[in-house]
């Protein structure tokens, strides 16, 4: 029966029997007598890691003896002392024969910049860790995701490297003797040529090249980056000043080949700031040279930063490009001008009438449109050239606007505006006098046109109609379901209710009142309140005329009751 021992052996407790003890020992000893003095504790340490990790591996548990079978497979793994013996004169080449152990991730503080992680990544994947720091920079420039929170991550999960068994696991060499002595010897080496450079009267230079080597490596890291970035933009730059360029091309040719178009297609579909004074295919010319050079140069530009080495298209061309394109701005702006100065004016003409209303009317207002014209009583059509009854032509819109108004007077009345623009105010005058606009009163009906008729020949010159209705205090009026599209009536005093356009207003001081909205749409403060409201036995109609009529709901019961009765007696 072997006796048991229990043993400290690199921070880790293992049970042994003697005759195991006894060959560890002589291991250690003939271990520790083949190391020179030099790192001689270090070495031993990490080789009594390694040791130990190796019968961590070997026992199913705590209690488990290690025997002469562990030690002897541990020995067959760390190697005979005096097989891996390593001088400082003289270096045996490395015993790869010993199976080499799976690389473990680490980081790696010695060749670190922050925290050791690129390092780690590099030696784990055998590649330079630059290619894994450039990637690093290139996730933050690009802003994907939260790298800088991923690596601080990355720092606390992965384990640095700090023993030496660690560090050759790190790199996946063999923990063996020999390899565990020539790493602790390399760093001591490192060491001590640290404190010989300190020492040296080279300090200096040492200094100055090392800050050039680091200045440099940092300097290409941007030049590559920047490199990379300059591609990207000019890629973009390419993309859209071509888009860009053709679209100007196409809108260009399509504008000089439109003579052979309708003019009514040109005026109703081609609107240019340039106006229609110029003809349109020489507006086509000027527009492909002043917006079509500026974006080919910005293509040039972009292909300089996406291809290396791209020749210049030379003065040859260059100058006179830049010629053309200052005579086609000059040209352009000229005829700005020119275009500007013929809408400088505003001129109107006005027609009013008085609509005549007895006390208990109710103003029914109405828009009316033509068929011949358009099929919708809506507002859809500012401006068009079309044909009349006669087959002339002639400008349509639907440019109207109507806007309700208090008036002190005691006749209500109907202003109707005509509004053109023109060069001189007699001018833009004339042109409004021109519009054709009707309207028409009958009775306590207002009938409006929801259009208005130019002749082709005054050109179109901003042609309009404000309607403005003027309608004394007390004034009950109605509007049909079409009045919103051409209400520009200011909300405060007059807020039409869309809801409906079986809706009663009268007119106040203060503001327009509508009788027989629900309260749900008083956010205006508009809405009637009627002193029965709260009266659950009687409620309120207004007839078309809006006059208020109160009928009780227990006497219409009652009078129905009495109708029953008298039907159910006479059929007796």
């Amino acid at each position: 029966m072997n006796k048991t021992i229990s043993i400290n052996l690199g921070g880790m407790f293992f049970h042994i029997d003697e005759d195991a003890y006894q060959k560890l020992s002589r291991y250690f000893d003939a271990v520790k007598r083949s190391l020179s003095m030099e790192g001689r504790e270090e070495i031993m340490k990490d080789i009594e890691s390694r040791i130990a990790e190796l019968f961590q591996e070997r026992i199913q548990n705590d209690k488990q003896v290690i025997g002469l079978v562990e030690i002897d497979a541990v020995i067959s793994i760390m190697g005979q002392p005096e097989d891996y013996k390593i001088d400082q004169e003289t270096a045996q080449p490395i015993d790869y024969s010993i199976p080499s152990k799976a690389k473990k991730l680490y980081r790696d503080k010695e060749n670190s910049i922050i925290g050791g992680v690129a390092s780690g990544f590099g030696h784990y994947f055998t590649i330079d860790p630059v290619w894994i720091r450039l990637l690093f920079v290139i996730i933050v420039v690009a802003g994907f995701g939260s790298p800088i929170l991923i690596y601080l991550v990355l720092i606390i999960i992965i384990p640095e490297a700090i023993t030496t068994s660690q560090k050759l696991e790190m790199k996946g060499e063999p923990i063996t003797i020999s390899n565990i002595e020539r790493k602790v010897k390399e760093g001591i080496d490192e060491i001590a040529d640290k404190f010989d450079k300190l020492n040296s009267k080279n300090f200096a230079e040492n200094t100055r090249q090392g800050i050039h080597k680091t200045s440099s490596s940092v300097g290409k890291l941007f030049t590559r980056l920047f490199h990379v970035f300059t591609k990207f933009i000019g890629g973009i730059i390419v993309l859209f000043s071509s888009i860009a360029l053709v679209a100007f091309c196409v809108a260009s040719v399509f504008m000089i080949f439109s003579a052979n178009m309708p003019d009514n297609f040109i005026l109703n579909h081609v609107k240019t700031p340039i106006g229609l004074e110029t003809p349109i295919w020489i507006q086509g010319i000027i527009f492909l040279f002043v917006f079509g050079i500026p974006f080919f140069f910005i293509l040039l530009l972009g292909l300089k930063l996406l291809v290396n080495h791209m020749k210049s298209i030379g003065a040859i061309a260059k100058y006179p490009l830049l010629a053309t394109w200052i005579i086609a701005f000059g040209i352009a702006i000229s005829l700005g001008i020119n275009e500007a100065a013929q809408l400088a004016f505003e001129g109107k003409s006005v027609q009013k009438q008085d609509i005549l209303l007895n006390p208990s009317d109710t103003l029914l207002i109405k828009f009316k449109n033509n068929d011949f014209y358009s099929k919708n009583v809506f507002h859809e059509t500012d401006f068009r050239i079309t044909q009349n009854e006669k087959n002339e032509e002639i400008i349509y819109s639907n440019d109207i606007s109507i806007e309700i108004i208090e008036t002190e007077s005691s006749i209500a009345y109907l202003q109707v505006e005509k509004l053109a623009k023109g060069k001189s105010a007699d001018d833009a005058r004339k042109r409004a006098e021109k519009i054709k606009y009707n309207f028409k009163i009958d009775g306590n009906v207002l009938q409006l046109d929801n259009y208005l008729i130019a002749d082709v020949k005054d050109q179109y010159r901003g042609q309009e109609i404000a309607i403005y209705l003027y309608l004394p205090k007390g004034t009950h009026f109605k509007t049909d379901k079409n009045f919103y599209t051409y209400d520009t009536s200011n909300d405060d005093f007059f807020n039409l209710h869309y809801s409906s356009s079986d809706y009663i207003y009268r007119v106040d001081s203060e503001k327009v009142k509508c009788l027989n909205c629900p309260i749900s749409e008083n956010e205006h403060l508009d809405v009637e309140s009627n002193e029965i409201e709260n009266d659950s036995t009687a409620t309120i109609i207004y007839n078309e005329n809006g006059v208020l009529v109160k009928k009780k709901i227990n006497e219409t019961i009652a009078i129905e009751e009495t109708q029953k009765k008298t039907e159910t007696k006479s059929k007796k």
